[in-house]
């Protein structure tokens, strides 16, 4: 983890596996509460990930850590770090 965090901040997010039937990526899904900018009440808005799974080895509903790296693919942009 050490040499990730030597080549600058990087974005993190921490969510839930929601589908793994991809080979080497799962879709995580990151849910983030704010604040609603008229009414104030606080809600949670989600936003759904594909992150690079090199072990092909993680479960749904299992929650990971997740960070950015170079694209990888199409849609991919993240790499998972560590399952929590």
């Amino acid at each position: 983890m050490e040499d990730i965090l030597a080549r600058g901040r990087r974005k993190e997010n921490i969510g839930v596996v929601v589908s793994n039937k991809m080979n080497k990526t799962v879709t995580v899904e990151v849910t983030r509460k704010m604040r609603h900018p008229r009414y104030q009440k606080v809600i949670e808005r989600s936003k759904k990930y594909y992150a690079h799974d090199e072990t092909d080895a993680l479960a749904i509903g299992q929650k990971v850590r997740i960070v950015e790296t170079r694209p990888l693919s199409k849609l991919k942009r993240w790499r998972v770090v560590e399952a929590l």
